[in-house]
């Protein structure tokens, strides 16, 4: 069916198969197979042809186009604004165990790079490890994260950060932090001020203040999975404040005192 769909796509925009696999930078004969249902197209060339032709990818995997009249054919097109309530399928894969139990999936660092493009495919995510925690709802996704770089402390770098997937983005609340899959710089853990009511973006915030909080406009994200614990090898460094320091000051002083006076008594 999606072959046929991509046909009468093509086909309704008045291109040629030569036009549009150019355009696409494919190859003639690929795109020709697509269409055919020789082959199918891998899940980012799927989307490339989606986005080609104004289409979302549930519509175009699930709709027989050879069945629409007119008015169906007008409610093709993709809306103008980003699907940020999350209406439309966001493709996501998952793993069960025996009992048919969701596993949380853990990118490793080798992997994570991949994930971009691998995060629909079966095949990507049927190798990553696995593992779960009984402490955590079933009725939720959760997939774990690595973590690069210094700018998010306490979690350091190396450490894995399990996240819960979100669907509908517009109901993230400011200072919630959040792992974000974006289509530029990767996979990216920051703590999100929502923007996407007023300017369909988001403000990325780090919690290492030499880090500059920036604007990622929400068509440059693929997937939100809110924070909700991290592993780590290592114990975070603790830093008291002044006041913390000074009442640890004083207690030490205290309790010294206490020693030397019980010591006097003894005596």
């Amino acid at each position: 069916m999606i072959g046929l769909n991509i046909k009468l796509l093509r086909k309704r925009s008045k291109k040629s198969q030569e036009e549009v696999s150019n355009d696409l930078g494919l190859t003639r004969s690929s795109y020709s197979g697509y269409e055919n249902g020789v082959a199918e197209p891998s899940i980012l060339t799927l989307v490339a042809i989606c986005d080609y032709f104004q289409v979302n990818v549930d519509m175009i995997a699930r709709r027989d186009f050879s069945k629409f009249n007119e008015g169906d054919w007008n409610l093709v097109r993709k809306d103008t604004t980003t699907d940020v309530d999350g209406k439309h399928i966001r493709i996501l894969t998952t793993t069960v165990d025996n009992s048919d139990n969701e596993l949380i999936e853990m990118v490793p660092m080798k992997a994570s790079a991949g994930y971009t493009s691998g995060y629909a495919d079966e095949a990507y995510i049927k190798v990553l490890p696995t593992f779960s925690l009984p402490f955590l709802s079933k009725n939720k996704k959760y997939r774990s994260f690595p973590i690069q770089g210094d700018s998010m402390p306490p979690v350091s770098e190396g450490s894995h950060v399990v996240g819960e997937f979100v669907q509908n983005w517009s109901l993230i609340k400011n200072g919630t932090p959040c792992i974000l899959v974006t289509k530029e710089d990767g996979i990216v853990f920051k703590v999100i001020y929502n923007h996407i009511s007023s300017n369909q973006s988001l403000q990325l915030c780090s919690t290492n203040p030499f880090y500059t909080p920036y604007f990622i406009h929400v068509n440059e994200v693929i997937e939100i999975w809110k924070f909700v614990n991290y592993i780590a090898s290592d114990l975070p460094e603790v830093k008291l404040d002044e006041l913390q320091l000074k009442k640890s000051i004083l207690d030490l002083q205290r309790e010294v005192y206490d020693l030397k006076n019980s010591l006097t008594k003894q005596n």
